[in-house]
């Protein structure tokens, strides 16, 4: 198995990151990951953590979710400590000091899952400060539109602005004390959208800011596996004021520490 990318990020790809929100690198991890992931998947939604969700949203299909899967499945800790994903989100950020692991989100849409993933933005749930946060979004099927590929809102992450959460479960857990996010679809001629078909291997990196979302599984055939490995850079600290992501356990840092202990942990560099 890889444990680091297979090309070097471009500096074309690394601009495209900062000026679009979103990019698309392909065959970074190699067929040993896919297969050991894809196993590990399938072991985690059989056996699920204390902070699993149903994603179904009462339609049909089923829409999995899980978070920090990491901190108790070892296939899950392997892939942020030993595959390439930490390196790509140092490439991608131009981080030079330290990334470290925020969480990870299991995302699995069954074939014929009818849920949509609403349009949101990942940093306003988080407890965090900082520019440097990218998420590394990694499929371990073949992924279409009809089979819920992500839309992003190319440079929405430049607005400024942050909206309100929206729950996946599609209640209002998360209140309305923000604004909200804008009618997306009612506004699509005014926008420029990126969606990405890929294959295992293929990894998309995407800022923390920018808007994105993604229709349900229409296929009968294939399944949508997708692990959201979530890093930050050198600026990020911890704040969990009016933070809306619930965690596995309290970090044990204080408000404005930089964002590394035992539970955001430092994978790079790599301890030798």
């Amino acid at each position: 198995m890889n444990r680091h990318p297979v090309r070097e990020i471009t500096r074309e790809e690394q601009e495209t990151f900062r000026e679009e929100g979103v990019i698309c690198l392909r065959g970074m991890f190699d067929p040993d990951w896919i297969d050991r992931m894809g196993k590990a998947v399938d072991a985690a939604i059989a056996t699920p953590g204390p902070m699993a969700l149903n994603l179904d949203q009462g339609k049909e299909g089923r829409f999995h979710g899980d978070s920090f899967v990491w901190t108790w499945q070892d296939d899950f800790r392997a892939f942020m400590f030993d595959s390439p994903a930490a390196e790509i989100a140092q490439q991608v950020l131009g981080a030079r000091e330290r990334v470290t692991l925020f969480f990870d989100t299991l995302l699995v849409k069954e074939p014929g899952s009818q849920a949509l993933t609403p349009w949101h933005h990942d940093q306003p749930y988080w407890p965090i400060d900082g520019e440097q946060v990218c998420t590394v979004w990694t499929p371990f099927d073949p992924v279409t539109r009809d089979s819920g590929a992500v839309e992003y809102l190319v440079g929405s992450h430049r607005w400024g602005r942050r909206f309100q959460p929206r729950s996946f479960t599609g209640d209002s857990r998360y209140g309305d004390t923000m604004e909200p996010v804008p009618d997306i679809e009612a506004e699509r001629d005014r926008h420029t959208f990126r969606s990405f078909e890929t294959e295992p291997g293929d990894c998309l990196v995407h800022h923390g800011l920018i808007l994105h979302s993604a229709p349900g599984n229409s296929r009968v055939d294939r399944r949508r596996r997708a692990l959201a490995a979530r890093f930050c850079g050198d600026d990020c600290t911890y704040r969990p004021e009016g933070s809306f992501q619930p965690l596995i356990r309290d970090p044990g840092i204080p408000s404005g520490a930089p964002l590394e202990c035992d539970l955001f942990p430092r994978v790079w560099p790599r301890a030798a």
